[in-house]
């Protein structure tokens, strides 16, 4: 079939993968355990951002001290407590992923994940998606020098398409993601699936807003320019 002139690049939490609440009481647990005490609410703010970057912004909104070896606690906790509920199977796609990603590999549509996460706990919702990263260009946050709101993922995942990221559509359900999409010079597409609202999403830049993937699979049409 005819190549697409439109390569979709995605997010995964919250965008392909019902996972934002599970980081969230992940990073509680971890933040829990340091003695950091913030409001699940903070931290859902700040879900979709560099993991560095967010655990920096945390902490110093409590103004504990900011070390390396915190922060390398800090990751390994959260990562051992999102994967534990990977494990006891907390992590689903959201309606409408898988199908959406058949779509446009049958539809000759280039498609890759780039995800702010590391892979210690991207794996667990790769394999939720049944996405093989060895077919699939996967660019996690251990790829790149920074993660959103910079650009550097969504650009590495463009170049492992071989596509220019000018007419690529970055497909994301926070702020983070379409700050970055501007700043990558790419068309950024909203999904409320991740906890943030319309307006918030279209003050940061998407062109357009959908409920989850199946309802952008219903009017991929809108935003898939064909070749």
């Amino acid at each position: 079939m005819p190549r697409s002139s439109t390569a979709f690049l995605f997010d995964l939490d919250g965008t392909l993968v019902d996972s934002v609440y599970q980081h969230v009481l992940a990073w509680k647990e971890a933040l829990d355990a340091e003695g950091v005490e913030l409001a699940v609410w903070r931290i859902h703010r700040k879900i979709g951002m560099s993991g560095g970057l967010f655990t920096n912004i945390l902490l110093r909104e409590t103004d504990l001290e900011i070390t390396e070896e915190r922060l390398t606690r800090l990751r390994q906790r959260h990562a051992d407590a999102f994967n534990r509920q990977a494990a006891q199977g907390a992590i689903r796609p959201l309606p409408g992923a898988r199908e959406l990603l058949a779509f446009l590999q049958d539809s000759g549509i280039p498609w890759a994940i780039a995800t702010s996460g590391r892979m210690a706990t991207a794996a667990a919702n790769l394999e939720a998606l049944g996405v093989d990263p060895g077919k699939v260009p996967v660019v996690t946050r251990d790829q790149v020098r920074h993660a959103k709101p910079d650009p550097d993922l969504f650009i590495a995942a463009a170049e492992r398409l071989g596509v220019d990221i000018v007419h690529s559509l970055v497909i994301g359900d926070s702020v983070w993601d379409m700050l970055a999409a501007q700043r990558a010079r790419a068309l950024g597409v909203g999904l409320l699936s991740g906890g943030y609202g319309l307006e918030e999403l279209e003050r940061s830049g998407a062109f357009r807003v959908y409920e989850d993937p199946a309802d952008l699979l219903r009017h991929v049409d809108e935003v898939a320019a064909r070749g």
